[in-house]
């Protein structure tokens, strides 16, 4: 347990007009965002760096947090994109031999507001009742009505702001071998967590990380083997152009596979049809069934929106959330595309689900046979 800055108060303000009281740590100041819970026991730094997060207060349901510190090589993309951070203790003294920081110098540097010393399960389970939504964490003293009534009306009117979707500016490489042989990947960015690129690279893929809006046209100049579309934060419908792009993408006839935002933004181009969530699915164990193989895996998840449809005619369920039934996985009938839910590179989290990027790497490898032999 740490003792740090207990002397400075800092307060978590929803919109309904509710406080809760706890402690500073991090950044001091003030930060608005849609207030969310995740369960994983592990895995904060990688929480912290991953984009879906982007513009989110995340609550951690587990009570200690930090005690194995940070490592920059655990990171899902180079910075942090959480609006803000509520834990019930974090650790002042980590114990780990590859540790080389603390969460809270961490968020210092990364100039995150964070909050300790509150009721964590108060805060998850009036979440859990009522559903996400927004928030201000702020070093203010909000006893001063004046103050806690501008605040309000800032977190009523907030608008999630989502500048990940333009970190990738311009196409890169990643390369397992320069020989022709491997497996080629346009990995379209939403939103990536590096672990996706690794498990690729592992795959013996070469990868070329593509901006979230490219064309059909510069995918054909490409001429990849197979089409990655990643995760990334908010609701898919927002994303009228990208869907119109992953609607090319499909008459391209590569393979392809897409990851949480990907898996609903196919589902939209397909004629699906998405849903805000209550509360989303965020953390490490959440268990889901692979219908085809009868099987039930343990999965990392994070979103807060779900493919709630998607025509018979076009598509088959292939997975699905033990907990509450909502879609988790789709095959694609009459084109070359699968997609699911949730993180198939779990990072953190098990890897029970890492066969997904075999069925990818499969598929590639076929139709580079079919080429071979002139089918294509």
């Amino acid at each position: 347990m740490s003792y740090y800055k207990r002397d400075k108060r800092a307060y978590i303000l929803l919109e309904d007009g509710t406080v809760f009281e706890g402690y500073n740590f991090g950044a001091e100041g003030t930060t608005i965002g849609e207030i969310v819970f995740t369960t994983g026991m592990t895995g904060y730094l990688e929480v912290l760096t991953d984009p879906s997060y982007c513009g989110q207060i995340v609550l951690q349901t587990y009570p200690l947090i930090g005690n194995y510190g940070v490592n920059p090589d655990d990171m899902e993309s180079n910075k942090s994109w959480v609006a803000g951070y509520i834990v019930k203790e974090w650790c002042e003294e980590p114990s780990n031999f590859r540790n080389m920081s603390t969460i809270n110098d961490f968020l210092v540097k990364q100039n995150i507001v964070g909050v300790w010393d509150v009721d964590t399960r108060a805060l998850t389970r009036k979440i859990r009742m009522h559903g996400t939504m927004n928030g201000a964490l702020t070093t203010e003293d909000i006893s001063d009505e004046h103050v806690k009534e501008k605040l309000l009306n800032q977190i009523k009117h907030h608008k999630v702001v989502r500048p990940v979707m333009d970190v990738t500016s311009e196409k890169y490489d990643w390369y397992y071998t320069r020989e022709n042989r491997a497996n080629h990947v346009a990995l379209i960015d939403y939103g990536y967590k590096k672990n996706i690129l690794r498990m690729l690279l592992q795959e013996g893929c070469n990868v070329t990380v593509m901006p979230a809006n490219t064309s059909i046209n510069e995918i054909k100049r490409l001429n990849p083997d197979g089409i990655m579309l990643t995760n990334g934060p908010g609701d898919p419908a927002e994303y009228p152009d990208i869907i119109e792009n992953v609607k090319e993408y499909i008459k391209y006839g590569k393979p392809i596979f897409g990851i949480c935002l990907g898996h609903q933004l196919m589902a939209l181009a397909m004629g699906g049809k998405t849903v805000k969530m209550p509360f989303g699915h965020r953390g490490l164990n959440q268990p889901v069934k692979d219908l085809q193989k009868d099987r039930v895996y343990i999965t990392s998840q994070n979103h807060g929106y779900a493919v709630e449809s998607i025509p018979e005619e076009v598509a088959t369920v292939t997975h699905i959330n033990m907990n509450d039934g909502t879609n988790e996985g789709i095959e694609y009938k009459d084109i070359n595309a699968f997609t699911v839910q949730f993180h198939p590179e779990a990072s953190a989290g098990p890897n029970d689900t890492g066969y997904l990027f075999r069925k990818f790497i499969d598929r590639m490898e076929q139709g580079q046979v079919e080429r071979l032999r002139g089918r294509i």
